[in-house]
């Protein structure tokens, strides 16, 4: 099982950490990707990294204000995100890609957890 939590209500400017955790499998095997969905949008790829920590990707728009990094210990990637804008409001949902490689593109993953709604508004 993989679950995607740390969400919430954040005003702009504010801050989250969002945590993926699985349970019955070991993450280090997998790259882990981070995607949102906002209403009305496509989802899209916001960062990913490889099993091997080696590749980290971000979307152009989180670049600078998102931070992805696994720990292997907890079993748990996260996702910390500063400076957060409306924008940003999504339900962000972690997932595993069995290359390792790590990309943003949806269609290179293979196991998704549920999502963790993140709204950011004053």
């Amino acid at each position: 099982q993989l679950q995607a939590s740390g969400g919430g209500l954040v005003q702009p400017g504010g801050s989250l950490r969002l945590s993926c955790v699985a349970s019955g499998f070991t993450l280090d095997y997998y790259a882990i990707g981070w995607f949102r969905q906002a209403p009305g949008k496509e989802r899209e790829g916001v960062s990913c990294i490889s099993s091997s920590d080696d590749r980290i990707y971000y979307a152009d728009s989180v670049k600078g204000r998102f931070t992805i990094s696994r720990d292997s210990a907890k079993n748990t990637v996260y996702l910390q995100m500063n400076s957060l804008k409306p924008e940003d409001t999504a339900v962000y949902y972690c997932a595993t890609d069995s290359t390792g490689w790590g990309s943003l593109l949806e269609d290179e993953y293979d196991y998704w957890g549920q999502g963790t709604q993140v709204t950011v508004s004053s």
